[in-house]
């Protein structure tokens, strides 16, 4: 579990086959989850310097690869008892976005992101969102696309700072809206108050 604040940008050393190394201020042990661009990948080598993980043909098959081999956000996993910011965060990228536009409005950036249709329903207006693993707010959510405001301090201590028009990103819906749209389209037709009652709990 994660909370989508970014920890570090550590540097790529390389990326072969299936293994990606790291160059890292955090120290790392084996076994350990740590999210890179917003990945929950896991730990298979410690080096002095950094650590080293696994990319599956799976995984690299659903990652803007091409954000994997400069500079890259890092989280590790959350351990019991640390203070939590951000939102809820699995790890688990659901799709590629491209990024649209970014409007400069002097004290913030709009960031316009588009997105496969199909995953539009789990995108919740001023809900939670993370893109390569930084946990934002949704301003607007259009047919195809939603919005984001960024400020100075996050452009400007993440890799948002090197996005442009045609970059793509990974992005990892929100997990209380993809559990409640799945609850509410699985009982749409056995929907009760009691049931209600559970997916407002879930808040």
């Amino acid at each position: 579990m994660f909370t989508g604040l970014i920890r570090e940008i550590a540097s790529v050393k390389s990326l072969a086959g299936s293994k990606l190394t790291i160059k890292a201020k955090h120290k790392a042990k084996l076994g350990d989850s740590i999210a890179i661009n917003g990945a929950c990948l896991t730990v298979i080598d410690v080096l002095n310097d950094g650590f080293t993980v696994e990319l599956s043909p799976e995984s690299q098959k659903h990652l803007a690869m091409e954000n994997y081999k400069d500079e890259v956000h890092i989280e590790p996993a959350m351990m019991m008892g640390d203070r939590f910011e951000g939102h809820v965060v699995q790890g688990h990228v659901d799709a590629i976005g491209v990024v649209e536009d970014i409007k400069n409005n002097g004290n913030s950036y709009d960031v316009f992101i588009t997105i496969d249709k199909k995953f539009i329903p789990y995108i919740v207006p001023k809900g939670s969102i993370t893109i390569d693993g930084v946990s934002l707010t949704v301003n607007d959510v259009m047919s195809d696309k939603f919005r984001l405001t960024i400020i100075p301090h996050t452009m400007k201590e993440t890799l948002f700072k090197n996005y442009k028009k045609g970059s793509r990103v990974n992005v990892e819906t929100d997990m209380f809206a993809r559990y409640v749209h799945h609850m509410l389209k699985k009982d749409k037709e056995t929907l009760d108050w009691e049931t209600v009652d559970k997916i407002i709990s879930l808040y």
